[in-house]
């Protein structure tokens, strides 16, 4: 008894599916297992990821705080030199017209 190629094709195509599936899980699983010993080894339980992710939603803004902190510094050390010419050149010219 010949199967038709139809039938053979979708045997071959179940079975190599089934062989992708089980490997992605044995992939997912092997991942999961390495990321939870790096974090264990640096002392990251796996019930603690509601601090960690607040922790680092802390630090992001910590460091947008920053960040902009520094903008407005920069800003105004502009600011100041601009204003420190301005007033150089403003004198300047008094002094040359008062003669």
């Amino acid at each position: 008894m010949k199967l038709p190629d139809d039938e053979i094709r979708a045997i071959v195509t179940e079975t190599l599916a089934e062989h992708q599936r089980f490997q992605q899980e044995s992939i997912d699983a092997i991942v999961l297992k390495a990321v939870s010993s790096v974090l264990a080894s640096f002392g990251i339980e796996d019930d603690d990821r509601r601090e960690l992710r607040a922790d680092f939603q802390h630090l992001r803004r910590w460091r947008k705080s920053v960040e902009q902190a520094q903008s407005y510094t920069f800003k105004a050390v502009i600011t100041v030199i601009a204003t420190g010419l301005m007033g150089a050149v403003w004198l300047g010219v008094k002094v040359v017209l008062g003669k």
